[in-house]
């Protein structure tokens, strides 16, 4: 099962590179592109969890997620209006 979830997870991953590269054409923009990208990226972290949880991956997905916490806030912050 956990070959299953870590395949999972690596396919989660590639699809999510390629998903923001899809967005960063067709937009020309660096921000939706970056979101879609950690959105990937945290359920990636979140599918390795739900294999063998140890230490260093609850800190890969915590930190991926403190990330695309930051930088939704920061985004938010820098847009006018």
């Amino acid at each position: 099962m956990t070959t299953v979830l870590d395949l999972a997870a690596l396919a989660t991953t590639a699809f999510g590179l390629v998903a923001a590269a899809v967005v960063l054409a067709s937009a020309r923009r660096l921000v939706p592109a970056l979101a879609v990208l950690l959105d990937f990226l945290a359920a990636a972290g979140l599918l390795r969890l739900a294999g063998d949880p140890d230490w260093s991956t609850i800190a890969a997905a915590a930190a991926v997620i403190a990330v695309r916490k930051l930088v939704t806030a920061g985004l938010r912050a820098s847009q006018p209006g």
